[in-house]
């Protein structure tokens, strides 16, 4: 079942259980999945499909750590439940041990040898861990393996 098919039986769902977080979160995705859609002029593919997820939980993060700074803790916690939701469609994120390994074997791959190998050891790992894993999680990973060189 793709992705869009889940998001309108969960949508279903929703407003049968009166949900309205989760019926309103479900909703804005496949608007932004239907805008995609749009733009590329095309039906999405399943990556397409999980690259709106990324960025739509990627927004939430963002928001979630600027509503906590304004002190708006109240936004913050629905940002939260959000992106509890939107995680529910993306694939099994990868544990930082997990990130940290194939770091390893990529650094190993391309012979990186110091901090300005990054973009090598980014190239190669970034499709790899696409939708999987937090970009600034994996950005971060990979400079302490190459400081460490």
């Amino acid at each position: 079942m793709s992705i869009q098919a889940k998001l309108m039986d969960d949508m279903k769902t929703a407003m049968k259980a009166g949900d309205k977080i989760r019926l309103e979160t479900i909703r804005g995705i496949r608007s932004q999945m239907k805008n995609s859609e749009i733009d590329k002029g095309r039906p999405l593919t399943e990556e397409d499909e999980i690259q709106v997820l990324v960025s739509a939980a990627k927004r939430r993060r963002e928001s979630i750590e600027q509503f906590s700074l304004g002190n708006r803790l109240d936004r913050a916690a629905e940002e939260e439940k959000e992106l509890e939701i939107i995680q529910e469609y993306l694939p099994k994120q990868m544990s930082e041990a997990e990130i940290s390994d194939l770091v390893s074997q990529i650094i190993q791959e391309v012979s990186a040898s110091s901090p300005n190998d990054m973009g090598k050891v980014m190239g190669k790992l970034m499709p790899q861990v696409k939708g999987r894993a937090d970009g600034k999680t994996v950005q971060r990973i990979v400079q302490q393996k190459l400081a460490s060189l």
